[in-house]
């Protein structure tokens, strides 16, 4: 580590009458060598001895904290999260889960936890804290949504920043819950149901194919929302995922606009984004029940702009960047009668006059579906039970994970493939089977 060095650079000097020169107090210290030559900070101009010391110091610490200008031992809690997210969270995470993290820090742990001193927090302190929330009513997906962003900003506490020798939240146990509780979010579609969903929205409607492209592929909402005509291979009968929709502000910092607008993040435009990981860019094999279908949209879309005229919506997409400089498209809705020099956009999801046909919009198909039609739904549940079916099918988990876009398959497993009644049936009848035999 540096040392400071603190000298008067006029010891010994004399001006041209004769007289001792005036004291000019310098601090000195060695920095990293730079192309392998010796580099040194410094400063003078000091009146005495002291300042220099008082100066030399601070800038000491700075430069052996990398730049930070605080002791993380009398940092608050509140402080540090703020540093978490400005040199973790905004680099590394998406924009949908900078708002998830901003909304969860604001409104948990920062009015929680904020005022202790980082050093401070110990796993008691957090413990009683999650055993509170628990208690509550806070559902436990909530709650452990909530304490992974507390866990991950005190390991990045840890290593890199070096501000905590240990990680105290690694020591927290959930409160147990039924497993009836556990399992509300994973909700099977059966065929009968599904009939019924489509039943309820015609041909042309945009929900229709929304429902069957989930259905039959498993995609993510925001890839299903995120296709283009060019994504669909009528001829090899496939779909291709290279983007998502999301909805978003216009490049702009997301803690800058919650201050601005409080803490509900207003979002102000759809964009073309990324897929949510490398891996899920991918091709998928769809059969004929979903090729004809959709064919059959592609004509209706090419009917309704004729029959729009200069009133059809075109959608376009304007290059801009985001608070990390990656390239996104702004979806612009304008109509065909007015020129517009951007390339467009020609999306599956389209209401009948040409305009977009959001995922926002489908929450209207979810309430109609859950509401009137009775059926536990949500859209993710269409992707559970793709993978489901295909397990039950005794389709290889591989090709499961493959189609599902996961990055491993533990991810598959864990969370969408599950022993149902079917297979379990299945199980007795190949041990029978095997025992008959011998």
């Amino acid at each position: 580590m540096a040392r400071l060095n603190i000298r008067n650079r006029n010891k010994g000097k004399f001006d041209k009458s004769g007289k001792p020169k005036t004291p000019n107090w310098e601090y000195r210290f060695e920095a990293a060598k730079i192309d392998g030559k010796r580099n040194q900070i410094s400063k003078s101009g000091f009146k005495t001895k002291k300042e220099a010391e008082i100066a030399g110091n601070k800038a000491l610490s700075e430069y052996n904290g990398a730049g930070l200008s605080f002791k993380p031992s009398e940092m608050s809690f509140a402080d540090y999260l703020d540093y978490w997210f400005d040199n973790y969270v905004k680099v590394a995470c998406k924009y949908n889960t900078q708002v998830t993290y901003n909304q969860i820090i604001e409104q948990h742990l920062k009015p929680a936890l904020g005022t202790y001193k980082l050093h401070s927090l110990t796993p008691m302190t957090i413990q009683g804290y999650a055993n509170k929330k628990f208690v509550s009513g806070l559902k436990k997906t909530t709650l452990k949504n909530i304490m992974a962003v507390l866990s991950g900003s005190l390991r990045y506490a840890v290593v890199p920043a070096h501000f905590l020798q240990s990680n105290p939240a690694e020591y927290i146990k959930y409160p147990k819950v039924s497993s009836k509780r556990a399992e509300t979010n994973r909700v099977i579609i059966s065929i009968e149901d599904f009939d019924r969903m489509l039943d309820r929205f015609n041909k042309g409607n945009p929900f229709r194919y929304a429902l069957l492209i989930g259905f039959y592929t498993g995609l993510r909402i925001g890839e299903v929302y995120g296709l283009t005509w060019d994504d669909i291979d009528f001829k090899e009968c496939t779909i291709s995922v290279n983007k998502q929709a999301y909805k978003r502000n216009y490049g702009v910092d997301v803690k800058q606009v919650m201050k601005q607008k409080g803490k509900r993040e207003e979002k102000s435009a759809w964009y073309f984004g990324d897929t949510k990981t490398p891996s899920s860019v991918r091709t998928l094999k769809i059969g004929k029940t979903l090729i004809d279908e959709l064919r059959e949209y592609k004509s209706m879309q090419a009917s309704n702009e004729l029959l729009y005229g200069e009133y059809y919506t075109k959608i376009f997409k304007k290059q801009e960047k985001d608070e990390k400089g990656n390239v996104i498209y702004r979806l612009i809705e304008v109509e065909k009668s007015i020129p517009v020099s951007l390339p467009q956009a020609n999306l599956v999801m389209r209401k009948e006059n040409g305009q977009y046909s959001s995922s926002d919009s489908f929450k209207y198909a979810a309430r109609v579906i859950h509401y009137d039609l009775g059926i536990n739904f949500n859209f993710h549940s269409l992707r559970h039970t793709h993978a489901t079916m295909l397990i039950e099918s005794g389709v290889s988990p591989k090709t499961v994970q493959e189609r599902l876009g996961h990055e491993n398959i533990e991810t598959t497993m864990q969370t969408y493939v599950h022993n149902t009644e079917e297979m379990e049936s299945a199980a007795v009848d190949l041990l029978e089977k095997i025992v008959s035999t011998k």
